[in-house]
């Protein structure tokens, strides 16, 4: 069969697209899209010519990236990939973002990866460099000089008992989770007069992939510290980090998943810290 110009050009135009786009991939991204056998970072200078410099992004756009968004979704938040990665198959999105820094002028220039598993839809994300990531989720504030000896109080709380499974959300707390978090609520508006600072940090147990720990482990613990603030809580003393797989409670060898999902229970939690001041 022989086809016209015109089809040619565009058979011509997609194969070449595909094989530019062959040394800007990733080697063998697994098909839950939680890692790959090797990352490929393509050079900034490859960028299509509409995104030549890269772009500055929104960081709250950014800060509401998860797994679980499809491409669409993806692009809406922080707009369409920066290089040609091919037609066919595409499993992962590269990008090149410019930050400011608060107290210069300097401007940053990183690289932000995405890959997708077998459905398209976003599993993992990382940075080049790592600390770039800090332009995202800054660091929590200090603590006030202030804070008293008094030693901190802490609660933890089990998130398999706050969360649905794997979520994070207002909405996907459970009832007995609200009513673990009406309860602390209600101490610490009794102590409200003394509270000097709170922290919230979250923690997930070492399944999956680091990436997609360390952004589900944040957003339980911001999910957990806005719940307080609505129930009166002061906003200004309150912070939340997440932490992934970090500080583990348990050490469980491998085995069937469900009994290892099981063991690891402990490490899946969020952990409320609170600095309070002297009563004198």
């Amino acid at each position: 069969m022989k086809l016209s110009s015109t089809s040619k050009a565009v058979f011509l135009a997609l194969l070449a697209m595909g094989l530019s786009a062959c040394g800007n991939v990733s080697r063998n991204v697994a098909k839950d899209g939680s890692n790959a056998q090797e990352l490929v970072w393509p050079k900034t200078d490859d960028v299509t010519p509409m995104h030549r410099g890269g772009t500055f992004p929104e960081l709250e756009h950014l800060r509401e990236l998860h797994a679980g968004l499809n491409k669409q979704q993806i692009s809406q938040l922080i707009g369409w990939p920066h290089f040609e990665e091919g037609v066919w198959g595409v499993r992962e999105w590269n990008y090149v973002f410019n930050f400011r820094d608060s107290d210069s002028d300097r401007v940053t220039v990183c690289q932000y990866k995405i890959l997708f598993d077998k459905d398209k839809l976003a599993r993992s994300f990382y940075w080049k460099p790592e600390d770039c990531a800090r332009f995202v989720n800054p660091p929590p504030l200090p603590v006030p000089a202030a804070v008293s000896k008094v030693p901190p109080q802490e609660t933890t709380l089990a998130t398999d008992a706050l969360f649905a499974f794997d979520r994070y959300s207002l909405k996907d707390i459970t009832d007995g989770g609200r009513a673990q978090l009406d309860a602390l609520a209600a101490h610490l508006l009794d102590e409200k007069d003394r509270i000097a600072h709170i922290s919230v940090a979250g923690y997930t147990d070492r399944l999956g992939s680091d990436e997609y720990n360390q952004v589900l482990s944040q957003r339980r613990a911001e999910t957990v510290a806005k719940y307080l603030v609505a129930k009166g809580v002061p906003d200004d003393v309150i912070t939340a980090e997440g932490h992934g797989k970090a500080e583990p409670v348990v050490q469980c060898a491998d085995q069937a998943r469900s009994t290892l999902i099981a063991c690891l229970a402990p490490n899946r939690r969020v952990v409320v810290r609170v600095d309070t001041h002297d009563k004198g």
